[in-house]
């Protein structure tokens, strides 16, 4: 199901690529720039890794997290189920079930509720 061509991962997959390079455009930085955000949180990595994400190759999911705070976002906007890049809780969007998972949580929470606090600048 999720791993039909067209299907939810790969839409997925291409949202977060275009994401990647527009959010970093968006704010005026170089590849050069986010690789040395990164590298202060501990996530070593070249220009041309970095650019291979923002073309669609082999973005870890795992390193979502320090990509988004290397771009002043959340993970929830770079995976496209925001459009304001400083929000946790998706949009209404249709593609997301607001209704419990068979555990019992809401399959809409990507994060943990965030206070408003001020922001820090990289």
């Amino acid at each position: 199901m999720f791993d039909e061509v067209g299907g939810p991962t790969l839409n997925r997959h291409l949202i977060v690529t275009h994401r990647l390079r527009a959010r970093r455009m968006q704010l005026g930085l170089t590849q050069k720039q986010v690789v040395t955000r990164l590298a202060r949180r501990g996530i070593r990595t070249t220009n041309k890794t970095l650019s291979s994400f923002e073309h669609g190759a082999g973005v870890d999911v795992v390193r979502l997290p320090e990509l988004a705070a290397a771009l002043e976002c959340t993970v929830t906007y770079l995976l496209g189920l925001t459009e304001h890049p400083a929000h946790w809780e998706p949009d209404h969007h249709p593609a997301v079930r607001r209704t419990p998972d068979s555990s019992g949580a809401p399959s809409w929470i990507l994060g943990p509720d965030i206070p408003n606090r001020p922001h820090r600048h990289l």
